[in-house]
């Protein structure tokens, strides 16, 4: 059994936002590649969770963003994206910093991969806003870890599951 075969939608969902953290679009690639509507869907669910979460830090902190800032980075970003995904992406993103708060949805409502990838670039920018690369990669290292936990601690409250 291969790596991508053992991973979970978490991993898959960290392993998209690493790669647009590096600029890497065969990562980006990779890291969907043979992944079903229904995986995708997870995937897809989990990212919305992240964006959710780094907005709400955002809010909660009052860190302050510059539209251009954010704007100039879903440029950067949403270039690993694969190539008919990558204008979506960069506009939704740009239209949510903005204040087009339907823009994300808008976009992300057309098929479920152009969903996650715009999803994704979202996270992406607003975490890179938020920590910078480094401190990014670790809020996304511990988000693993965290959740890796309660997801192995849920699994011993299933009846048959140890």
């Amino acid at each position: 059994m291969s790596d991508a075969a053992q991973k979970t939608s978490r991993d898959l969902a960290l392993d998209i936002v690493r790669g647009y953290v590096d600029r890497d679009a065969v990562a980006v690639g990779e890291a969907l590649q043979g992944l079903d509507a229904g995986g995708s869907l997870e995937v897809y669910a989990i990212l919305n969770g992240l964006l959710r979460s780094t907005i709400s830090i955002m809010e909660l902190t009052g860190r302050p963003w510059q539209v251009d800032d954010l704007v100039r980075r879903a440029d950067e970003v949403a270039v690993s994206a694969p190539p008919h995904y990558e204008f979506a992406a960069a506009e939704a993103t740009r239209a949510w910093a903005r204040g087009d708060e339907s823009a994300m949805c808008a976009a992300s409502c057309r098929d479920l991969a152009g969903a996650v990838h715009i999803t994704a670039v979202g996270v992406t920018v607003l975490g890179l806003a938020v920590w910078g690369p480094t401190g990014f990669l670790d809020v996304l290292a511990e988000f693993h870890q965290v959740t890796a936990a309660l997801a192995d601690e849920g699994a011993h409250d299933i009846p048959g599951r140890s």
